[in-house]
């Protein structure tokens, strides 16, 4: 089974059948081994510190430059109170998610391998294939706003230097499609990695990409309030005036669903806990520790630069605070930080499209196990010296695929380029069944909670309050990107 998984690994003919001897051996011997864990899975080495890198990639992503403009919809009270409320929530409703990786004994029990596999193990009939086709359509529409927010990042890159050259008040156009392009061939290429336990070092580093740009655009925040001499903005956000009422209502639930796609990553929670290593500690502990520890992270930063963002710049604070030029100088700090900002989301994008490849995979494999193209391997001779020759084995069933996928979201991101409007209509979408009903209810499930005890009542008040929350966001981002579609022409330069 681990072997119809592998799409490029490298092998040493030497060395590595010996290997797979010894763990053959130890394995049929039924002794504890160095090679795979209890479920006959190649060995899991993560730990509470890469599960926190993981999804620190996930969530500290392109949703962290919209919390200015959120905060500046809802103000000082108000906004602050609704990041803080979101970030209680999600690590919540993670801590019951975190228990449903194992069905029964938290340390021995069945393993739920995907967010799917728990909500099969706990639920059943439509609700399974109701959140298969949410998670998967969040996971497809998280890949086409991360394609966007990639694309205007690199396309702020190269207007900050138009600005230093020809001036602020040089409209300096450019077409942001060939940057989508650009971005979808890099997809391409490392959407090959196999699985999570082969793209650690990916979040890593996407994780220290992520604290790069966001301290330079905190930094940039701090300087333009001092600049100014003093915080900008008010109590309640925009005024009445700058903005219609019925703009102003549209505007704060679009906000909402910008800060519900800054906490968005328990879709993907299962898949990261599944890469930790085995108990003593339980999984379900070393994630709960990890959810503390990157909830914690994320939310400081948010705070710091969301406020800073609504501090520099007030009512007119921009929709994405590294590209909507609030700032112009220097030029070189900006390009800095937005080309951080392009190589976390290359990170980002294969942390969360990753449940989605292996899903398709593992339908295709049941569907036609026989077929060659679908299970089978090629060897692909690598261009190294004859004395340190090795090859790479392709499937090409997921190297197809995974390539018509990322043309696919390329190709629709390109037609819808609204970075707020997707943001907060993704946040919406995702909110409330993922991150909130689907843990509630396997949670009530797996620990058995009576009906209408206090803990089974405030539970399903919890799922109620973000059921509401969430269709008022999703009702917002709908009303913006209807706008924006009024004045929005395909592949024209802005």
């Amino acid at each position: 089974m681990a072997e119809n998984n592998v799409v490029a690994t490298y092998y040493y003919p030497t060395a590595a059948p010996a290997a797979m001897e010894v763990c053959g051996a130890e394995l049929g011997q039924g002794k504890p081994d160095k090679c795979f864990d209890d479920d006959g899975r190649p060995k899991r080495n993560g730990t509470m510190w890469t599960a926190s890198a993981h999804i620190i990639t996930a969530v500290i992503g392109s949703g962290v430059l919209s919390l200015g403009w959120a905060i500046a919809q809802l103000g000082w009270v108000a906004g602050p109170v609704v990041m803080l409320l979101f970030s209680l929530v999600t690590y919540y409703t993670s801590s019951l998610l975190a228990d449903c990786y194992r069905s029964g004994d938290p340390s021995t029990g069945k393993r739920n391998y995907t967010y799917m596999d728990a909500v099969n193990a706990n639920l059943s009939g439509i609700k399974v294939q109701i959140c298969g086709f949410l998670q998967y359509a969040n996971i497809v529409g998280v890949a086409i706003g991360y394609t966007i927010a990639a694309s205007i990042s690199m396309l702020a890159i190269r207007r900050a230097n138009c600005f230093h050259q020809k001036g602020h008040g040089n409209p300096c156009k450019i077409s942001s499609t060939p940057y989508m392009i650009i971005f979808g061939v890099a997809e391409i290429f490392f959407s090959q990695i196999p699985d999570f336990d082969q793209i650690s070092w990916l979040s890593i580093l996407a994780a220290v990409m992520s604290f790069t740009y966001s301290s330079i655009g905190l930094g940039l925040g701090v300087v333009q309030v001092i600049a100014n001499r003093g915080v900008q903005g008010s109590l309640t956000g925009i005024t009445i005036g700058v903005v219609t009422p019925m703009d102003k209502v549209w505007r704060s639930l679009q906000a909402f669903g910008d800060v519900a796609f800054a906490y968005s990553y328990s879709l993907i929670l299962i898949e990261i806990q599944d890469t930790i290593r085995a108990p003593p500690p339980s999984e379900s502990t070393v994630m709960k520790r990890a959810t503390v520890v990157s909830v914690a992270v994320t939310t400081l930063f948010y705070m710091l630069c969301g406020c800073m963002g609504y501090a520099a710049f007030g009512d007119g604070a921009p929709g994405n605070l590294l590209t909507g030029f609030g700032f112009y100088e220097p030029f070189w700090l900006l390009d800095v930080a937005n080309a951080a900002i392009v190589v976390h989301l290359v990170g980002a994008y294969q942390v969360y499209c990753q449940p989605l490849f292996a899903f398709v995979e593992k339908w295709a494999a049941q569907r036609w196990p026989d077929s060659a193209y679908i299970t089978g391997e090629v060897e692909v001779p690598l261009p190294l010296p004859a004395s340190r020759r090795r090859c790479c084995k392709v499937n090409l069933f997921r190297a197809t695929w995974r390539t018509a996928f990322v043309v696919a979201t390329t190709v629709v991101s390109m037609l819808l380029p609204f970075f707020n409007d997707v943001v907060g209509f993704l946040g919406a979408l995702g909110f409330w069944p993922l991150t909130v009903y689907f843990p509630v209810e396997m949670y009530v499930v797996q620990k058995k909670v009576p009906r209408w005890s206090s803990r089974w009542v405030c539970l399903q008040m919890l799922s109620l309050g973000c059921l509401v929350i969430s269709i008022a966001a999703a009702a917002g981002s709908i009303a913006g990107i209807a706008s924006d579609l009024k004045v929005y022409r395909p592949f024209k330069s802005y």
